[in-house]
């Protein structure tokens, strides 16, 4: 199906900001969805609705005549290429990337495959499935490489249901407890460095790389706390690498973007070690829009207002 975009934007045009949803990242996709409604409203755009993507929201979108849907769901059902395989049967117009690369992203372990692939510098990883029947409770769990390792959800977001597993003894509660979010779990070797991440924005036809942001956290690694606790993570932009780095770095991402088959935003995240190696863990098609998410002090210190991102973000859907 040929998914449809919206010919032209007018401050009239009736927008529909979906957000909430039924993923374990409700909490901030309701904080992003209300941010971004207030943003478009204070932009002059005069008929914004807040939409709930609960389990009606087939309904309320033929019940509700919107023009344009502004996707600020994250997770399961909202980045995964659901919501956007809805918007398209529905011939709604919608903002940001459509079902193929949403789906593909939100499968940590696909992404990697096909980062991979590309030549693109990923971590080393086992995934591990559950067959349909079998227990949630696995007794013989084996993994064969070093440790620490970060065991995650194949198809979650927010950090939800990982953790850092540093001996053996810890790795079956670890994989137990991801096993709840996701039939699949990932093990990924852990190398200690900079959490950074690199937002990628389509402006006017050209994709353009956001300035390098550094997280500094209080925690032991970049987890849920982390990032949406404020005063846990620190927001060092630029981040603290030499400029070849930085510049590969954004290159290698823009890269990662067009590799996954991305379109009008998202955001790569990398782990740089100690000889300013790098190496991508996951991409976000739909970054968070809270006070503080990543991608609006990135676009922010390229010169971005809050509500011109949001602005950015909505003429996505009037992109070839």
């Amino acid at each position: 199906m040929t998914r449809k975009r919206l010919p032209e934007l007018r401050k009239d045009t009736c927008i529909g900001v979906l957000y909430g949803g039924l993923s374990s990242e409700r909490e901030v996709s309701l904080r992003s969805g209300r941010n971004c409604a207030e943003a478009l409203t204070r932009l002059g755009y005069s008929n914004v609705q807040l939409l709930d993507a609960d389990h009606q929201i087939a309904k309320t979108l033929l019940a509700t005549p919107i023009e344009v849907a502004f996707n600020a769901l994250h997770g399961t059902y909202g980045e995964d290429g659901c919501i956007q395989g809805l918007l398209d049967w529905m011939g709604i117009p919608y903002t940001g990337n459509g079902v193929t690369a949403s789906a593909l992203t939100m499968d940590k372990d696909l992404t990697k495959i096909v980062l991979q692939a590309a030549g693109l510098p990923v971590l080393p990883w086992v995934t591990l499935k559950r067959e349909p029947g079998e227990q949630a409770a696995f007794a013989n769990v084996r993994y064969r490489g070093t440790y620490p390792v970060m065991v995650k959800p194949v198809a979650d977001g927010s950090s939800v249901g990982m953790s850092k597993v540093d001996r053996e003894d810890d790795l079956q509660q670890a994989v137990e407890t991801a096993f709840e979010i996701s039939d699949r779990v990932l093990i990924e070797q852990y190398i200690p460095g900079k959490s950074i991440t690199v937002g990628v924005l389509e402006r006017e036809g050209s994709l353009e790389a956001t300035p390098i942001l550094e997280l500094r956290t209080k925690t032991e690694w970049y987890d849920y706390a982390a990032k949406y606790t404020e005063g846990l993570t620190e927001f060092v932009i630029p981040a603290d690498l030499p400029v070849e780095v930085t510049q590969a770095i954004q290159e290698i991402t823009l890269k990662a973007h067009q590799a996954a088959g991305c379109s009008g935003v998202s955001r790569v995240d990398f782990v740089v070690d100690g000889e300013n190696r790098f190496f991508i863990l996951e991409i976000n098609t739909i970054p968070g829009m809270t006070n503080l998410s990543d991608l609006p002090a990135q676009a922010a210190a390229m010169g971005l207002a809050y509500d011109q991102l949001v602005e950015c973000l909505l003429k996505t859907a009037c992109q070839k």
